[in-house]
This record gives structure tokens, C-alpha cells and sequence, in this order.
């Protein structure tokens, strides 16, 4: 997907650049769930930048604020196969072309009142742009699950974003709608296919200084690929997800991909683990 992309130059966004490129401009809405704010800051930045009309999704009895609570009601809700109810959208979905969808990624995909949400809205015929926020990846897997659960709804590259890494979205977002050609811009190609090569004492070291902190990733380095981006060298990793007895709410060791930026003068970090 196009999170993994790395751009160049992110420029304004007008309806005058879309309608230039795809004919009339399409009717956007912009419509999200968020919990903690995140998510409301994605859908604000892209709603600002295309001019977008913009609903948040609410539900009739909120999450709790503690992230423990919110985790074990969605836990109990899963064991019994429901998802929570939310409030009727004041929009009229059928007035749209694009629907830019917005969730924080919870147990692997999207929150559960998007769930809930496709079970009461019809996305037939049009076209769909996730977008997201995460503790370290959930994009693809999530794009996936609706590619499954949506058939006759076009699921277009989406954009996804750690949230330790807010600081970087207004770039980011504004670099992804120019890569999506919903903006002018310039933008890198994606890696086509990397070239990996066993990892380095060196590149191990940036791996190990990028999840450093983190929690939920305990992985040892395998393979590594790297390339000159326009603020410094973005890393494409291969790694051994390893069990920890301390964590058994931790997912089952796997072979994952984690993606590493090192910008110019700053420590590395790690921007997505795609599973």
C-alpha cells in the first residue's frame, strides 16, 4: 500500500488539480471513528486539505477513556459476537463518490463500530480510501478485511500512521494525496522489489535502536534493504518475531516486515510493521 511509500513534495490540494485530472470532481466525504483523537487528526488534516465534507462516527454508549476498560469490553463483545451500536450518520452516503474511512487499528483491523458501521451502509459502486492510526502497523491487514467484506466497493491504496508518530501526518497525508493523485505533488515510486540481503552489524543496530521502547515488538533482525530518500535512508526489514513469556497477549512469533526511517540528525524509528 502507498503508506509504505516514500515521497518527495507535498504541494496544496484544490478541486481545480482533480477535476483537471479525473474530469469533475468527485463528492468526498471524509468519515472516521476515533478514540483517542488520532484518528480525528487524519480525517481533519485530509477533510482540510480536499475541501471534503467530514462526520465522525459516535456510538450510543461510548468506550470507556482507559484504554484497559475499552480493551476488555471489546474483548467480552468478540467472545459474544457483537459490536457496539452507534448513532445514525448525517450523511447521506448515496451523495458520494469517495469515502475516505478512518479507525484506529484494534486486534489486527479496524475498530469495531466500522464493523458496525458496514452492516448499515451500503459501498456498493464506490470507491473506498482507509486511512488509520496504530501502535505499530494494521493498514494492510485491515484493507485486506475490507477488500473481503466490501466485493462491489473499490478499496483504493490507503494511508496509515503510528501513533508515535503524529508529529510527521500533516506531511505525510499531504505526500500521500499527491502520490494518490488527489493533489499535485511529486512522489518516489515504491520499492518494485527489494533487493534483501542478510542484515548487517550495522543495519542490526538501527533495527535494534528503531523498536528499542517498544513494547508489543520483540523481533531479531534477518534481512535488510535500504534506500536514499530525500530526508535521509528509509529501511525495509525482515525479522523473526520472537515469543516473551512476560507478554503472552503478544500475536504468535511470525516472520514480519518492519520499516525503518533514519531522517538526517535524528535517531531511527520504526514507521509500520506489516505482518
Amino acid at each position: 500500500m502507498l503508506a509504505a511509500l516514500a515521497m518527495i513534495v507535498a504541494t496544496s490540494c484544490s478541486q481545480n488539480s482533480m477535476r483537471a485530472k479525473r474530469g469533475k470532481a468527485p463528492k468526498m466525504l471524509v468519515l472516521y471513528y476515533s478514540q483517542t483523537s488520532n484518528t480525528k487528526a487524519v480525517a481533519q488534516e485530509i477533510a482540510t486539505r480536499l475541501h471534503a465534507d467530514i462526520e465522525e462516527i459516535t456510538l450510543v454508549e461510548p468506550y470507556d477513556t482507559a484504554f484497559q476498560a475499552t480493551i476488555d469490553r471489546c474483548k467480552a463483545d468478540r467472545e459474544k459476537g457483537i459490536t457496539p451500536e452507534i448513532n445514525p450518520l448525517k450523511s447521506d452516503i448515496a451523495d458520494y463518490d469517495i469515502i475516505f474511512l478512518g479507525y484506529p487499528i484494534w486486534f489486527g483491523t479496524y475498530a469495531p463500530p466500522i464493523a458496525t458501521l458496514l452492516d448499515k451502509i451500503d459501498l456498493s459502486g464506490k470507491k473506498v480510501v482507509p486511512f488509520c492510526t496504530f501502535g505499530s502497523g494494521g493498514l494492510e491487514s485491515s484493507g485486506q478485511d475490507l477488500v473481503e467484506r466490501l466485493p462491489n466497493t473499490e478499496i483504493l491504496p490507503g494511508y496509515g500512521v503510528r501513533a508515535a508518530r503524529m508529529d510527521a501526518m500533516s506531511k505525510e497525508v499531504g505526500e500521500f494525496l499527491a502520490a494518490s493523485l488527489f493533489c499535485d505533488g511529486k512522489f518516489e515510486m515504491p520499492w518494485e522489489s527489494p533487493e534483501l540481503h542478510p542484515v548487517t552489524a550495522e543495519e542490526t543496530a538501527i533495527f535494534d535502536a528503531a523498536v528499542d521502547g517498544y513494547p508489543m515488538l520483540n523481533a531479531k533482525a534477518i534481512t535488510a534493504a535500504s534506500r536514499t530518500i530525500t530526508d535521509g535512508t528509509e529501511y525495509l526489514f525482515t525479522a523473526k518475531d520472537m515469543p516473551r513469556e512476560d507478554k503472552p497477549d503478544m500475536p504468535p512469533p511470525s516472520e514480519i516486515k518492519v520499516y525503518v526511517l533514519v531522517e538526517k540528525g535524528k535517531a531511527p524509528v520504526f514507521t509500520k510493521v506489516v505482518r
